[in-house]
């Protein structure tokens, strides 16, 4: 049974309503929308007792409702009724007041939280198009005004910025599905009411930007579990909280991310298209992390294009970028632009390009650094494309067992991206299945992962 509505019985007990006469409004509103309902006392008791939630689109009558009776805007989220399919479409809207966004993260993070059906909205691939170039427009337009100097030390922002590092490293030691659901509880009881104040533009601009940053993790997050079409809600509305910031570098990245996830999803075109639009907005002065971040992506994009050439011009700049990165200076969301995530990339590029030379040296790198630093995920992606190298060698047990190590890494965190990788090297190897080692590597990955051969 759902907790009892307290929001839903507050506002109606304000509007100075009975039930019955609610769910009269209700059906009048949807009468009006050709919807013949028929709703009375009883449901609106379920709606507020038992916390039920009609089927949509009555949420929007129920709220309609409210707003004439109260003289103000309500939303079905004012009353924990988030209709998820006008969400699912809100999710992918880029644009409107920051305010409206931070209501639609809002919805977003409750239906998460819930594991209702917006977890399975699909990811849309021609929504991509839209939020890249209004960024750009907006930043190439506010590059042209001077900006006054960022003015920091808010207390409530610092501390923000303090949860966002312990999230972030979370999510980079222990993966994605690990905290999603604690950081979207602290984003909604104490970052979004922050929001909702007036504050000072020095404030207002600084508290969104922190904003953007947990929006774009929760996001990113989502994407490591393998919830795209969440995650790509996510990313949109974190790259308009960033544009409302004024932070052009953390648009940038967000930018990096959504080119990251739709080159996974087999878009190729669409991830160079959104990582050259992140770099054509960021002065490389602004933060080199995210240059080369987005140089590495649009690698990555270009090896699954097939573009040789290209592809290795793109690793070189980013290695370039690379070499002018001071972490002090960067923001606290470029930690993990990092010698391991940047030589892994590479790996991964010349993994897609069929060269195994340059795979290895880029792997191994990777692969240490993420030893080192006792981060397993990206030590399973690493020890992966390794792993294919040795098969483009035709060295079938080196393969195997490099094999045995991503799954024994990608079982010590929550990752749907490894879980995606042992499957993958499952496949590749499928054609050797009757050679011992590999035989080992199928009964290690079901025993940890349950992953059949």
């Amino acid at each position: 049974m759902n907790d009892p509505n307290d929001s839903l019985a507050a506002l109606i007990s304000e509007a100075g309503w009975s039930w019955a006469g609610l769910a009269r409004r209700v059906n009048d509103l949807g009468a009006n929308e050709g919807q013949s309902l028929r709703y009375d006392y009883t449901a609106v008791n379920r709606w507020v007792k038992k916390g039920e939630r009609p089927r949509s689109p009555v949420p929007n009558f129920i709220a309609q409702a409210l707003s004439e009776r109260l003289g103000r805007r309500i939303t079905p989220s004012d009353f924990r009724m988030p209709d998820e399919e006008t969400l699912a479409e809100r999710g992918l809207s880029y644009g409107g007041s920051a305010i409206s966004t931070v209501e639609t993260i809002i919805d977003l993070g409750r239906a998460d939280v819930k594991r209702r059906q917006i977890i399975k909205a699909p990811f849309v691939l021609a929504a991509l198009g839209a939020p890249s170039r209004d960024w750009l427009l907006a930043t190439l337009d506010e590059m042209s005004t001077e900006r006054g100097p960022r003015q920091v030390g808010m207390r409530q922002v610092a501390g923000i910025r303090d949860m966002f590092a312990l999230f972030q490293e979370m999510d980079v030691m222990r993966g994605g599905g690990h905290a999603r659901t604690a950081l979207i509880e602290y984003m909604s009881s104490y970052v979004v009411p922050l929001l909702k104040r007036d504050h000072q533009p020095p404030v207002e601009k600084a508290l969104y930007e922190a904003a953007a940053e947990l929006a774009y993790l929760i996001g990113w997050m989502a994407y490591d579990d393998g919830e795209h079409g969440l995650a790509q809600r996510y990313l949109i509305q974190a790259l308009h909280l960033a544009q409302a910031s004024g932070s052009v570098p953390l648009g940038a990245h967000v930018l990096a991310g959504m080119s990251d996830q739709a080159n996974l999803l087999g878009h190729p075109r669409e991830a160079l298209m959104l990582a050259r639009a992140g770099r054509r907005g960021l002065a490389e002065p602004e933060s080199p992390a995210c240059t080369t971040d987005l140089y590495i992506l649009e690698a990555r994009a270009l090896a699954a294009l097939g573009e040789r050439s290209n592809a290795s011009k793109a690793i070189s700049l980013a290695e370039k970028t690379f070499g002018q990165v001071r972490p002090e200076q960067e923001p606290e969301w470029a930690k993990f632009i990092d010698a391991p995530y940047v030589f892994g990339e590479a790996a991964h590029c010349f993994r897609d390009l069929g060269q195994v030379q340059p795979l290895e040296q880029f792997g191994r790198e990777s692969a240490e650094g993420a030893r080192k630093q006792g981060r397993a995920r990206r030590g399973a992606l690493s020890h992966a494309a390794l792993a294919v190298g040795d098969l483009a060698r035709n060295d079938i047990e080196a393969a195997a067992a490099k094999s045995i190590h991503v799954v024994e890494l990608a079982a010590s965190v929550n990752s749907t991206r490894c879980i995606a990788t042992v499957r993958d090297l499952q496949r590749r190897m499928r054609p050797f299945s009757a050679i011992p080692e590999v035989q080992q590597f199928n009964t290690r990955a079901n025993e940890l992962l349950g992953l059949a051969a």
